[in-house]
């Protein structure tokens, strides 16, 4: 396949009018592609596919329901959004509900019209009761190697993040015991500032939904969002769909964390339906315009897609070229799959997105297949 005339977001995230091609499921240079195939994108932008790392559900789906069908239709949704690449989420339930979970992601293969699974995001049951946000207290554990290594044993290594409250009992231990086997994130938790920065010394490597179920920036007690801005190696997530932040925040922790910030969705089975009831890890949500909380009004997760946060991003300030990097490369990163996918580059996973001036996605190239152009 050949793509002609586009203004092309390199792998530097700097613009630039070049043709690309493609062969097979990989871009490469014009003397290896044998394709008549063309598509001429005058007068659009070609964008990297986007990867949500942090994120539960959609259409109707929850990816705790444990079952390939579940998986199948929020990947064929995320797809036809631009989202490419997509790591579900469990939630804070029983060990057998988030093995069913990891088995049924561990046996999943995509079709030519959903977006690839390339890992699970373990949300719960390693956090603090006084920042559950919409995880259920019932299931709530301390730092369990044992339960973990059951899990990640059930995944078949799929497990790329693990959520822990570093403050709580064996925290500490656990990221050190871990850290070197898959991600650890700080999330869900009342820790300190002294107790953040031990945790990513221990090795923790990201920071949970930024602002959300933590203590928030004090000028004395800054907490795990001033330890994560002061740890290098950190990559910090944020829901950037005009609910769970407001757009000035959105521009400072760009500022804060400059070049890593990860752009996540946290969205949930009502993605992409109408109002009413929904439900997020076994817990009744309501669902109104753009909003979803529990019964008692606490915010449960987006029913905002990956790309549609991208664009709020940029409507509140963020460069479109940054926006994207933490929507594609940033995530790919935290995935340790940035020589793979998220970015467009000779050798990556063909994954590629068609916009236009407004942002409307136009056309998206999924691992090589033409999944739609308009």
């Amino acid at each position: 396949m050949i793509i002609k005339n586009a203004r092309v977001l390199n792998d530097s995230f700097v613009f630039e009018k070049k043709d690309l091609f493609i062969r097979n499921d990989r871009f490469v240079s014009d003397k290896e592609c044998d394709s008549s195939k063309l598509i001429d994108a005058k007068s659009l932008t070609a964008l990297p596919g986007l990867v949500d790392i942090h994120f539960h559900g959609a259409a109707g789906h929850d990816f705790m329901e444990g079952t390939c069908d579940a998986i199948k239709a929020i990947a064929s949704y995320e797809a036809l959004r631009g989202i490419t690449s997509i790591t579900p989420a469990t939630m804070t339930m029983s060990e057998d509900a988030i093995i069913k979970a990891s088995e049924a992601a561990a046996s999943f293969v995509p079709s030519n019209t959903e977006s690839s699974l390339e890992g699970i995001y373990m949300e719960g049951p390693f956090v603090s009761e006084k920042k559950l946000g919409a995880q259920n207290s019932d299931y709530v554990k301390t730092c369990d190697a044992s339960f973990f290594e059951r899990v990640l044993k059930s995944s078949d290594g799929l497990i790329k993040n693990v959520v822990v409250a570093p403050e709580t009992d064996g925290a500490l231990e656990f990221i050190e015991k871990f850290s070197s086997k898959v991600r650890v994130s700080l999330g869900h938790t009342a820790c300190d500032y002294d107790t953040a920065c031990r945790a990513f010394t221990a090795g923790a490597k990201g920071l949970t939904h930024t602002f959300n179920a933590m203590n928030p920036l004090h000028h004395r007690a800054p907490g795990p969002i001033a330890a994560a801005s002061d740890s290098d190696c950190v990559l910090l997530e944020l829901i950037s769909d005009g609910v769970h932040i407001h757009e000035s925040m959105i521009r400072a922790l760009f500022k804060l964390a400059s070049g890593r910030v990860i752009l996540i969705s946290d969205s949930m089975a009502a993605t992409g339906l109408d109002d009413g009831e929904s439900s997020l890890g076994g817990q009744t949500v309501y669902v109104k315009g753009n909003m979803a909380t529990l019964k008692d009004g606490t915010l449960a997760g987006s029913v905002t897609n990956l790309f549609d946060c991208m664009k709020y991003a940029v409507k509140s300030g963020i460069a479109l070229e940054t926006a994207v990097k933490s929507a594609s490369y940033n995530p790919a990163l935290a995935l340790g799959l940035e020589h793979t996918l998220g970015s467009i580059k000779e050798g990556l996973r063909a994954d590629l997105l068609l916009v236009d001036d407004s942002l409307n996605l136009r056309g998206v190239i999924l691992r090589g297949n033409t999944l739609f152009f308009n």
